[in-house]
């Protein structure tokens, strides 16, 4: 008599948007998931979010911490079910420039402004929304995408673009030589949108178990710690009414 085979590993993922220098943080938080759910978890990163939505779309991600953007899309056209979103760390951008910029307000921005963003879908969307009051646009600005937030701040040093967005949370952990070479044009302050924890819809009858693993992750100081190396005070349960008015007001927010 053969032993039955053992249940393929999940396979975990993390929006492309994290600080790198938290990227062993995610590997304790996948083995800390890994020994209080019993199942056998696999921590995959991709550089960019093309090749994470290439994995999504081909059904190969069971469990994500999607940026918000994502999040909606995953939720409403796939059925991904949401479990958690981190406490107190809503999703806002930052619209910067060079701290010699001549530009100190948003309507001072003229027709042809050259922007240096990423592939991040939600603050390239808040990013272009905190710049309309100077009737600016995609058909009125020269956009130049950039693999991270680090090259974005690069782009304002060299004088290779005249704004750059950023995630609200990365510009503020920028080291303080390249930041004090920077200053914040206009700041989000949205406060409802946000990363979550997803689970794909084949897990639905996990959801509950892995829902109640994330929340008590606070609870020991093992899952604190892991936490803390990701700069996650602790997960907050999520309602489906909360994650559908998100979406909601995603969608308004872009008409």
């Amino acid at each position: 008599m053969t032993d039955a085979p053992a249940p393929a590993a999940l396979t975990f993922t993390v929006s492309p948007d994290f600080n790198v220098r938290q990227l062993p943080g995610w590997y304790v938080v996948n083995t800390w998931l890994q020994r209080h759910t019993g199942d056998a978890i696999h921590l995959q990163t991709f550089d960019d979010f093309g090749a994470l939505h290439q994995a999504l779309d081909s059904g190969r991600v069971d469990l994500i911490y999607a940026n918000a953007f994502d999040a909606a899309r995953l939720v409403r056209d796939q059925g991904y079910i949401p479990l958690a979103r981190p406490h107190g760390r809503p999703d806002e951008a930052v619209v910067a420039v060079n701290a010699s910029s001549a530009v100190h307000e948003v309507e001072q921005l003229t027709t042809g402004t050259r922007v240096a963003t990423t592939d991040n879908p939600d603050v390239h969307m808040m990013g272009m929304i905190m710049i309309e009051p100077a009737d600016l646009g995609p058909a009125t600005v020269q956009i130049s995408r950039c693999p991270n937030f680090v090259l974005v701040a690069k782009a304002l040093l060299y004088d290779e673009a005249d704004i750059g967005f950023f995630l609200a949370e990365t510009f503020d952990e920028l080291s303080s030589t390249i930041r004090n070479q920077l200053r914040v044009l206009v700041r989000s302050e949205i406060f409802v949108i946000s990363h979550l924890f997803l689970v794909h819809p084949r897990l639905a009858h996990r959801a509950d178990a892995l829902r109640r693993s994330l929340l008590l992750m606070d609870a020991e100081d093992k899952g604190r710690a892991a936490l803390d190396d990701v700069g996650i005070e602790r997960w907050d349960a999520v309602e489906q009414e909360e994650v559908e008015f998100m979406i909601d007001l995603m969608a308004a927010l872009t008409q």
